[in-house]
């Protein structure tokens, strides 16, 4: 940090600080802070070098904080909070009800904490309802990234981590390492983390899961891809049997043609893949027949060995920007805010997660996005052609949000500090609350711009990182209102690009919301329906016809079979199905957030 010291909202968002830079002022004035939370009439014990920040809202009815312990700018901290020493609240985190810290606590920015609860009975408005208070409890050594949410009754163990947008509804044993929504644990702190040449598409072991055609095993738990038994029960559905069938029959069928379907877009005489026939090898072929080999074959490409496809597609990397040009072009010279546009920007998710899949990573960081400050990601975010291009806009911040998440695998940091960060708030206020777009409907093309961009944006960012999206119901709607739009939506127009640009928003949302979900199951079956009769065999999907010629059309390809694997899967997760097609994407279109190193 090279701000002044004199600079007082240094120390109120970093307070760790001030106990080594604050001037003889600023000392004075903590101490006249202290004194008055010690005066006001709460039960207040403040440690020895503590820091409680001048804009955080601090009501208690008990505070006693540890040594070293902070309290950072515009927090939020009422009831009764002990802590013990060297635990931080970060700023603009929220604190209530009765909370318990151990040693060592420290949590992230924007997180909430909530030792409180109201009731729920039916007979008394909501403002009506008794406050109850089970409290929190958190051991000694605990890390709960940002935007975590803890509810009241829940007890976290020592030296647990808690990943970033995680919502703890449960106990968490200690030294647990958990994330999602509801959280769960993922792995034992104290394991080992698996060494990226683990991961075989071959094997069994895959990055502290069990995969198999059935499903797949996480930490003890067995189940199919999303329980849809389960799920179908809840709903009072019967399960439909002949779907379940056909998408067994699909699958089969598509294995077995794999290879066949994998030899023709090889080509002997270069060394490389192809799209199709015809046409010329790209680095984009190579990925997808990775991503291809391992949904249908659950293992490498069979033209090269597994290290051979690994070193092909390390070498691509440029070491200087981390970028990764075209067969034959020179290295991409970085962009305004670190990725620039075309195929480097596609290649760095392709690229990343086909070595990926095979076990490997990224010889380099991608520098290019590693250097980007939050200042120029900001500023060339609001240059975006989200009006107009809101495609573009989002494929873009799928592109640097993915190079970021690369970067915090591989150990280091995801850019300069705060752009990260920077990037999720400017994300979180530029959304418009009526439609949970980023962007505006055209004249000529409808809503298909801003969907289509929310999906490449949302991908790379809210759901890579395992975020909550932003008003998820108004999405909902709005990507349900798009998918009758004839213009993309008549048969014989649909796409792999707008199809899987209405499945993934409608899936992602349901993650978060129940909203309209019987309409988008129906329009999922319809399109599930449709497209397993659009394979063909030997030779795989066709990317379909695009109104203005681009992409690779109505041939099958490996772009066109890669994409429409994935959307089938999430066509027939959202029906309740998926378990029947004995896959689950791994790779770009994996469900899942990825994997991270640790929380943001």
């Amino acid at each position: 940090m090279n701000q002044p010291s004199d600079d007082d909202s240094l120390f109120d968002h970093c307070p760790w600080l001030f106990a080594g830079q604050a001037s003889d002022g600023q000392r004075a004035a903590q101490e006249e802070r202290q004194k008055r939370l010690l005066g006001g009439p709460g039960e207040v014990r403040l440690g020895e070098d503590c820091f409680v920040a001048e804009t955080a809202a601090v009501h208690p009815d008990v505070l006693h904080l540890g040594d070293r312990s902070y309290i950072a700018a515009h927090a939020y901290v009422t009831d009764t909070i002990r802590t013990g020493a060297d635990c931080t609240v970060n700023p603009f985190t929220v604190v209530r009800g009765t909370v318990t810290l151990g040693d060592g606590v420290r949590i992230g920015a924007h997180s909430s904490l909530l030792g409180f609860n109201h009731g729920s009975a039916p007979d008394l408005p909501v403002h009506r309802q008794p406050v109850t208070s089970r409290g929190i409890t958190v051991g000694d050594d605990v890390w709960i990234g940002s935007h975590v949410v803890v509810v009241d009754g829940v007890t976290i163990g020592d030296h647990c981590v808690i990943g970033a947008g995680a919502v703890v509804t449960k106990d968490l044993p200690a030294w647990s390492v958990a994330a999602g929504n509801p959280a769960r644990r993922h792995r034992d702190r104290r394991e080992p983390r698996e060494p990226h040449g683990a991961k075989r598409l071959s094997g069994v072991e895959v990055a502290g899961e069990r995969r198999g055609l059935s499903g797949v095993e996480v930490v003890g738990e067995r189940r199919g891809p999303s329980g849809p038994d389960a799920a179908q029960e809840r709903r009072g559905q019967a399960r439909p049997e002949a779907l379940v069938e056909e998408l067994r029959a699909f699958a089969a069928a598509a294995r077995e043609q794999a290879t066949e379907l994998l030899d023709r877009s090889w080509r002997p005489d270069t060394g490389r893949y192809a799209d199709r026939p015809g046409t010329e090898p790209t680095v984009r072929a190579h990925c997808d027949a990775v991503e291809i080999a391992d949904l249908l074959l659950g293992d490498v490409p069979p033209h090269l060995p597994a290290p051979e496809h690994v070193e092909r597609l390390r070498a691509l990397q440029d070491p200087a920007t981390g970028l990764i040009p075209e067969y034959g072009a020179t290295a991409p010279l970085p962009g305004p805010a670190g990725v620039p546009d075309g195929a480097p920007a596609y290649h760095v998710l392709c690229v990343g997660y086909a070595l990926d899949l095979l076990g490997s990573s990224f010889p380099h960081p991608v520098h290019a996005v590693r250097t980007t400050t939050a200042g120029r990601l900001v500023r060339h975010l609001g240059e975006l052609p989200w009006t107009d291009r809101a495609w573009h806009a989002g494929a873009w911040v799928d592109s640097w949000a993915t190079a970021a998440h690369w970067n915090l695998r591989a150990g280091g940091e995801a850019a300069a500090p705060g752009a990260l960060e920077a990037l999720f708030g400017w994300l979180h206020t530029h959304a418009d609350p009526w439609t949970g777009m980023w962007g505006s409907p055209t004249r000529e093309a409808g809503r298909l711009q801003m969907v289509n961009g929310h999906y490449r944006l949302t991908r790379g960012s809210f759901a890579q990182f395992g975020l909550p999206v932003p008003y998820p119901e108004r999405v909902v709607d709005t990507v349900l209102d798009h998918a009758r739009d004839p213009r993309h939506f008549a048969p014989g127009r649909e796409n792999a690009c707008n199809v899987l640009d209405v499945i993934h928003p409608l899936w992602l949302c349901a993650r978060q919301t129940t909203h309209r979900s019987e309409e988008a199951r129906s329009w999922a079956a319809s399109q599930l329906t449709a497209a397993l009769g659009r394979w063909t065999p030997g030779g795989g999907f066709a990317f379909g016809p695009t109104a203005d010629g681009s992409g690779p059309g109505r041939e099958p390809g490996l772009q066109g079979t890669e994409m429409w694997l994935a959307i089938v899967w999430l066509l027939a997760d959202v029906v309740g199905v998926a378990d029947a097609l004995g896959y689950r994407p791994r790779g770009i279109h994996r469900p899942e957030p990825a994997p991270a190193e640790r929380p943001v």
